[in-house]
């Protein structure tokens, strides 16, 4: 990890900038059309992308999305912080996946439902059917759908290994699947775990991103699987594709674990 900080007045200022941005994204989201697709893309765009600046996070997109589907598309990627949301929402804007409660609650109920968010109920948390068949719909009626695979979050050295029952989706729907790579940097050009949301609170979490003097996010878009590619495979032989491409990108300049 960089050991480097910003100066306490930018930290100070950053968290008085997310402040801000918070009020603001409440207020534009409450108020967007939620049936109507080109609103709330536009929506999302901004909201990822003042969510950065307000951190000061820069973005570098390494690999360019030169192919894929614009809706329509399930997303997957790696995990690493609670930074991977806005820059995936800044660059390839789709719906996230929340607990069905949320749909109910005053006011961020109205926000997720405004951005998109496809619902879920997890009372039966052994029964995946009834997620996939959302996604599924979702994906059928045009909404680009984005998910974690690895189910929770890593340090972004390396990838934990992708859970398969949500890729069901994709071979339902007949969605192509797109692959994003997260990699985070400091001020240096040096991978860092320092955004890493995998073994501390949200708040230390929050302290330590806007503590660094610069952040990086790089991303990589792997080409799409269609479905004419995976036509006749299952969602394991879709899993391992996916994961196949995230961990080479992941791996390809991460630092020996012993020297992070």
């Amino acid at each position: 990890m960089s050991q480097q900080k910003a100066p306490f007045t930018l930290r100070l200022a950053r968290l008085a900038k997310l402040a801000v941005w918070l009020f603001k994204t409440g207020r534009n989201l409450s108020n967007i059309d939620g049936n109507n697709p080109n609103e709330r893309e536009q929506a999302l765009i901004t909201l990822g992308s003042t969510a950065l600046q307000a951190v000061g996070a820069k973005l570098n997109v390494t690999t360019p999305p030169e192919h894929f589907s614009v809706t329509g598309t399930l997303v997957v990627a790696n995990h690493v912080s609670w930074l991977d949301i806005f820059a995936m929402s800044a660059l390839f804007p789709s719906s996230f996946i929340a607990k069905q409660e949320i749909s109910n609650w005053p006011v961020l109920g109205k926000m997720g439902r405004n951005a998109g968010t496809v619902f879920i109920n997890r009372n039966s948390r052994k029964d995946v059917e009834p997620i996939n068949q959302a996604i599924t719909a979702a994906l059928k009626n045009g909404q680009n759908v984005s998910f974690f695979p690895e189910a929770k979050t890593s340090s972004g050295m390396d990838v934990l290994p992708f859970k398969a029952a949500l890729f069901q989706s994709a071979l339902d729907s007949g969605a192509p699947v797109q692959t994003v790579v997260l990699r985070y940097y400091d001020h240096l050009g040096r991978r860092t775990t320092m955004p890493s949301y995998a073994d501390v609170n949200l708040l230390t979490s929050l302290w330590r991103v806007v503590s660094m003097p610069e952040l990086h996010i790089h991303v990589d878009f792997g080409k799409p699987i269609t479905s004419e590619e995976y036509q006749g495979q299952d969602r394991f032989a879709l899993k391992e594709a996916a994961e196949a491409y995230v961990r080479k990108k992941v791996l390809e300049d991460s630092p020996d674990p012993e020297a992070v």
